[in-house]
């Protein structure tokens, strides 16, 4: 049996039980050593066979899970984040369906989700931001057309951007250009959750600027939107006028 596991963001505590649970029980685990906290390999058995995917091709992977099964052994491919955010796990589950082999997936905590709590911010605020887009720039691996930053910006949503560190100058001009103004609130959250964790507030026409400024060449989310600023309207959820199902309104 193979079991995908969201390795959480970064602190070795916010993995889910489930996938604790599952890198306890594993005996060959492949992870992310590029990403992954390697803490969390401080959860396995003596005896478990560790790999460095960072080092490895699909077809190696494909090779290490293979023998495994071939003797019967549990197999656990710990993915950073959440697996199916940027986890290119389509292709392994692919090839293990292509093989007959058994596999689950145990989702993780995302970085996304670790750069709100760095933030202290919610993402959704009523008359500010009802979407949030995640993305990431045209690199070395394209986006399609109708995804490009410039095309995506003119919704005006809040964004959060994957693997785009490394591209802030041209992130700027493609958000300016599609429609967030220059001085629109940004912020760039450095290893969210981890003990080195930083966040560096800033705005779309300074991302350059500000990640050159704190050292950030990588392992950093962008966040872009005015969920960033503190003006917002009360939510109707808690509001003593507004009926739900659980709750009449006052008078």
């Amino acid at each position: 049996m193979i079991h995908f596991v969201g390795a959480g963001c970064g602190a070795p505590d916010l993995i889910t039980l489930r996938g604790k649970k599952h890198i306890e029980n594993a005996d060959v685990i492949i992870y992310a050593g590029s990403l992954v906290n390697k803490e969390l390999l401080d959860y396995a058995k003596k005896g478990c066979a560790f790999y460095d995917s960072a080092k490895m091709t699909l077809e190696e992977i494909i090779g290490v899970i293979k023998a495994a099964e071939k003797k019967g052994l549990a197999t656990v491919r710990l993915h950073t984040g959440d697996p199916s955010l940027y986890g290119a796990i389509g292709e392994q589950m692919r090839e293990l369906e292509r093989l007959g082999f058994e596999y689950d997936i145990t989702p993780g905590v995302s970085s996304f989700s670790g750069a709100a709590a760095a933030l202290k911010a919610e993402y959704t605020l009523p008359d500010v931001s009802q979407t949030v887009i995640i993305t990431r720039a045209a690199g070395r691996t394209d986006v399609p057309d109708s995804e490009s930053l410039r095309a995506l910006a003119s919704h005006g949503a809040t964004m959060v951007l994957f693997l785009s560190t490394g591209l802030l100058e041209k992130v700027s001009a493609d958000l300016v250009a599609g429609g967030y103004d220059a001085d629109t609130p940004a912020a760039i959250v450095y290893k969210a959750s981890w003990k080195d964790e930083k966040v560096c507030r800033c705005t779309v026409g300074t991302l350059k600027e500000t990640a050159e400024t704190n050292g950030i060449t990588k392992t950093a989310l962008i966040t872009v939107g005015d969920f960033l600023k503190s003006s917002f309207s009360r939510s109707k959820l808690y509001d003593p006028g507004f009926s739900t199902e659980f709750r009449k309104a006052s008078k």
